[in-house]
């Protein structure tokens, strides 16, 4: 079996860099989708004179994604990303 040398480290983590920057490409298109909906959303909102912000609602999605969580990111962590993600998206319903 040959031994790995340095330069084949090199493009196994040019390539893994790669797969990540298709993956981040991939989700900035779907927070803008996710980010255009919420903006909908916030007009509907206030044609019906309702508060941007609902907790109860938050915290549903929070225990939907938990749930349905089955890879490696811990639970805090995935809590702590969706919250940024709504609250940029309530911020910018205002």
């Amino acid at each position: 079996m040959r031994k790995k040398t340095g330069s084949d480290l090199d493009q196994k983590l040019k390539g893994k860099r790669e797969e990540i920057d298709y993956l981040d490409q991939k989700l900035l298109t779907l927070l803008n989708q996710r980010l255009r909906i919420a903006l909908k959303i916030g007009k509907m909102k206030k044609g019906m004179k309702k508060k941007i912000y609902d907790p109860k609602r938050e915290k549903e999605v929070l225990e939907r994604l938990t749930k349905k969580n089955k890879g490696s990111l811990k639970e805090k962590d995935l809590k702590k990303i969706f919250r940024v993600i709504m609250e940029v998206c309530r911020r910018s319903q205002r």
